[in-house]
């Protein structure tokens, strides 16, 4: 139920949100409104009233917020709702109050056990951003747009440092997406072969990046039958990736329904492909792109991957663990699978770009989109006696699972 913090900013004529700094370890940058939007929120929307929790690493300073007559203040205690971006430490989470934020719980992840069982015991409302979605399980919210372009990129810098064709400069190194476009505009790729995976927002910002670059898009079907003078990327998604096991056909529905049924066509392409943005949702009963004693074939071609969904052991089996953005890419040996210096000029080794939080590398331009869309989409629905978009991505409150989440009862108890 939702009436708790709206009866209780209704006794104060205003719902109080408290942006709250980012506490993990390598504390990450990003926020949920810029300056600019928190003092639109305040002066537009009538009974909201947003604070700031002081940061020295957020990417817009304290003084900005105080520029746009925002309060800074380390007391939150009156606040009804907070919002972060990363999972909060347990030892941190203020008891009763509701929380949105990437809690990466509904995996069962297993480095946030404490987390959710902390969440349970201190009886918190768990919104979780991942799961805001409308009644057809589209996302409303995320940061995949910027996953997808600082991957992209990542990919195409790791490859052209792995065999000295090119240099490119990491996106964190940047002031902004702009300043890696105008870097674009006079770059130029030698005859590579990209394959991208995975729709959605993650996919738009792959394609982002390779059509600024003006990579030239090709069907499967040539892609795997054709070398080009030029650099070309496929893009595999559907009935490209995916068939049913029993009569080789794909239907939507019936994929999101029993993935189980359904192999993966991947493996054609990795004697074609010299590079991989991977970008696909992944759970455990969703074939893999390839397993591992696959990159010990003979004709395997593929040296470089990006995996921005980041899934450990996941739809790309090697990835061994995130990487960071101060160190983005480990290398794997194709003879022994082991973990290995990365950018060897050499076939039996392949180029893992795995880090698990690639927005931050340009977070004034993701926090800026992701405002938009939580200030468009999810505000007016605080302001609601009932909300089913905030019900199903609820995951616990006053001490219970909610319903949708009761499966993780063995996790969070």
């Amino acid at each position: 139920m939702l009436w708790g913090f709206i009866f209780a900013a209704k006794l104060r004529k205003m719902l109080r949100i408290g942006l709250i700094k980012e506490h993990k370890k390598n504390p990450d940058r990003r926020v949920a409104f810029t300056p600019k939007q928190c003092a639109y929120i305040n002066s537009t929307h009538a009974g909201i009233q947003i604070v700031v929790e002081p940061s020295p690493e957020r990417c817009f300073s304290d003084a900005a917020y105080r520029a746009e007559g925002i309060e800074v203040t380390t007391d939150l205690a009156n606040c009804d709702v907070l919002m972060g971006i990363k999972e909060v430490p347990a030892d941190m989470l203020m008891p009763g109050k509701t929380y949105f934020f990437f809690s990466h719980t509904k995996k069962k992840q297993a480095h946030n056990k404490n987390l959710m069982q902390a969440l349970i015991q201190k009886r918190i409302r768990m919104i979780d951003y991942e799961c805001l979605t409308y009644s057809d399980e589209q996302r409303i919210l995320g940061f995949g747009l910027f996953a997808g372009i600082v991957g992209a990129h990542n990919g195409l810098m790791t490859y052209g440092k792995k065999y000295g064709k090119y240099d490119l400069p990491a996106a964190h190194e940047v002031r902004d997406y702009k300043e890696l476009i105008d870097a674009y505009e006079r770059f130029k790729l030698p005859n590579i072969k990209i394959v991208m995976t995975g729709s959605g927002k993650v996919a738009a910002g792959v394609l982002d990046v390779l059509t600024r670059l003006d990579i030239e898009a090709v069907e499967p079907t040539d892609f795997l039958t054709h070398e080009y003078e030029y650099p070309v990327f496929t893009h595999l998604k559907g009935a490209n990736l995916y068939a049913r096991k029993d009569n080789d056909l794909f239907h939507r529905d019936d994929f999101h329904a029993h993935p189980e049924a359904y192999k993966c066509l991947f493996s054609s392409y990795v004697n074609q492909a010299d590079v991989l943005m991977n970008g696909i949702y992944w759970e455990r009963r969703i074939a893999r792109l390839f397993e591992k004693p696959d990159i010990k074939r003979n004709d395997w071609r593929l040296n470089v991957i990006a995996d921005i969904t980041c899934d450990v052991d996941g739809s790309v089996p090697i990835n061994m663990g995130a990487s960071t953005i101060a160190d983005p890419v480990y290398g794997i040996e194709r003879s022994t699978m082991e973990r290995t210096t990365p950018y060897q000029n050499m076939k039996d080794t392949i180029d893992l770009m795995a880090v698990d939080n690639l927005p931050n590398e340009l977070p004034c331009d993701a926090s800026q989109y992701f405002g938009i869309h939580l200030e468009k989409y999810i505000l007016p629905e605080l302001l609601k006696a009932e909300s089913d978009i905030l019900k199903r991505a609820t995951i616990c409150d006053n001490g219970k699972l909610t319903k949708r989440y009761e499966y993780l009862a063995d996790y969070a108890y």
